[in-house]
Parts: C-alpha cells; sequence; structure tokens
C-alpha cells in the first residue's frame, strides 16, 4: 500500500486470510470442496532443501515469481491486461484462485475473522517467539511495537512461560492492548529511554531476548543494544528495502550476541495453522481481542486509515 516494496502493477493486494473450498482442480488432495481453510502465504513445493528440512516458509522449489500462479500465468484479467495476485493468493477479493499447496485445512468450529488473522499477524508473533528464537521459561524478553504482531510476540512469550515481558509502544492505546496480552511490564517510547529502562528491569544486564515487531533502523538498533551479553536479538517486521541499520561489529562479537530474522515466525504452515486454532478454541491464545473492528470490502481504505493512524490492533474485511 506505501510502496515500500517494488511489486508490479496491477496487482490485487491481500496475504492475511481464510475462506471456504468451493471448487478443486484434478489431482488436488490436499483440500476438498466445503472445506474450511486459511491461506498460507508461502507456497511449499515439499520437495526442496527447506521443505525437506521443515523450514517450509523459505521454500525455493517453485521457480516463478511470487505474483503469478505456479505456472507463471494470471488467473486474474481486465481485458487483455493480467493482473498479479499479491502472494500468489490476492485475498482481497470475494473469490480466489491459488494454488492449493497454499491452503491449510482447519477445523469448522472456528470463526471467520479469527480464522482470517490466523494466516499472517499470530503465526508470524507467536512463532518469532517459539519457533525462531524458542525462548525459554523464566526468560525476561522485550518486544518493541505493539501492533497485531507485536501483540502475538507478547502472548507467545507469555504461551512459553517468559518471567519478564516488556513491551514498548508510542502509543498508549497499543501498550494497554499489550497488558491484556500478558505484558508484566509497559514502556512509552515517546517519553522513556527504551534500552536503559530494559536494563534497569533486568538488573543491568538486558533481555535474554528482545523482537523487533515494526521493522527499522531505529528498532533494529534498539533491541541489539538492549540484549545483554549472549541474548538474541530478533528482527519481525518487515522493513522498506532501503532500510540499514549499522550494527558495530566488534561489540556484536565481544558480547556474544546473536541477531536473527523470521520469515512468518518461521513456522510450518501445515502443521503450526491447525495447533494454533486448537489453541484459540481451547481458550489459550487471544484472538477476538485482537479485532477492533471489521469492515465491508467496499471500507478497506477506512481500514488502512485507522491501521495507520494506530487505533486498531487489527481490522478485518468480512464477505458476507
Amino acid at each position: 500500500m506505501n510502496g515500500d516494496w517494488p511489486l508490479p502493477l496491477p496487482m490485487v493486494l491481500g496475504h492475511e486470510a481464510a475462506g471456504i473450498v468451493q471448487d478443486v482442480g484434478a489431482g488436488v488432495a490436499n483440500v476438498k470442496p466445503g472445506d474450511h481453510i486459511i491461506f498460507s502465504f508461502r507456497a511449499h513445493c515439499g520437495r526442496c532443501l527447506y521443505c525437506s528440512t521443515g523450514r517450509s516458509v523459505l521454500c525455493d522449489g517453485h521457480q516463478s515469481v511470487r505474483w503469478t500462479l505456479l505456472d507463471g500465468t494470471c488467473r486474474i484479467r481486465r481485458g487483455s491486461q493480467d493482473i498479479f495476485q499479491m502472494a500468489r493468493i490476492g485475498t482481497f477479493s470475494e473469490s480466489v484462485v491459488c494454488p492449493a499447496e497454499m491452503l491449510v485445512p482447519i477445523r469448522k468450529e472456528m470463526p471467520w475473522p479469527q480464522a482470517a488473522l490466523m494466516g499472517c499477524c499470530v503465526p508470524t508473533g507467536v512463532g518469532a517467539v517459539t519457533h525462531c528464537a524458542k525462548v525459554e521459561a523464566g526468560s525476561s524478553v522485550l518486544v518493541i511495537g505493539c501492533g497485531g504482531v507485536g501483540l502475538n510476540v507478547v502472548q507467545g512469550a507469555r504461551l512459553a512461560g517468559a518471567g519478564k515481558i516488556i513491551a514498548a509502544d508510542l502509543l498508549s492505546n497499543k501498550l494497554a492492548f499489550a497488558r491484556e496480552f500478558g505484558a508484566t511490564h509497559t514502556l512509552d517510547a515517546s517519553t522513556e529511554k527504551v534500552v536503559e529502562r530494559v536494563r534497569e528491569l533486568t538488573d543491568g544486564r538486558g533481555a535474554d531476548y528482545a523482537f523487533d515487531a515494526i521493522g527499522g533502523e531505529a528498532t533494529t538498533l534498539q533491541i541489539v543494544d538492549a540484549i545483554r551479553p549472549g541474548g538474541t536479538a530478533v528482527i519481525v517486521g518487515m522493513a522498506a528495502l532501503t532500510v540499514r541499520a549499522p550494527i558495530t561489529p566488534y561489540l556484536m562479537a565481544l558480547q556474544e550476541k546473536t541477531i536473527k530474522g523470521t520469515l512468518y515466525g518461521s513456522v510450518r504452515p501445515n502443521v503450526d495453522f491447525p495447533r494454533l486454532v486448537d489453541l484459540y478454541l481451547d481458550g489459550r491464545l487471544k484472538i477476538d481481542q485482537l479485532i477492533s473492528r471489521t469492515y465491508t470490502l467496499d471500507q478497506i481504505n477506512e481500514g488502512f486509515a485507522a491501521l495507520r493512524s494506530g487505533q486498531v490492533a487489527r481490522g478485518v474485511v468480512v464477505f458476507s
């Protein structure tokens, strides 16, 4: 929407969604008409090195670009003009044609708005803690940015049994959300020095783990500075391609700090989406509280405006 990533236009956006399978092509065996599914925005061939080693979100088994179907063709057109699909799905649409491997069947009692959020912000945030960082019980955790993804990092830390969960944001309403999702401490980054306050809360050492749920130069440098020697900083938020963050290699080596990136929370969608659905239906995962507003498709720009201004945790487009 902002033009942060160079992509070919025109394109149907949308990567976080759920729906009902209407029809399937020849040879499709993983889903059938009538199945309730969550879209995975990463195709996974099941054959490449990454799929074979359990890191399917890094799949490189398909050679076509990620805004066409697997054979390199488009299914959406205006006259003779091809219209691309974001992440091969383009879910800001009443119906979608997409590769079957990008659909994950789920329990039919899962409500639709909550199921939609299982397509990105929930697994990205929770998985960053449980799959990428592998946070241990009793650890201290810092989360910078308390939007939809950041709040799921917070509750991922709660599920992992973290001792101190410190959430930082510029907006007081986002910090209130963070407390509801399990933060033990909150920092107003507009008035407080985040790194100094984190050290004060962790006996002067720094946090064991820190997560940047925004993605940017300042926040990346903050999570690196805020972790203790031997700690781990994880970049979760997707920055613009032009962003650079000048770390200090000497201190990284001297203090044995680790900086990692995570895509999609490093989850395995086919395995982890159904497990997250079970956690929600068992009352152990907060998703209802994420949904601040719902919209019809023709209100989608209102939704983006509310998101940009920080008014919502998550807005969901609901089709009748």
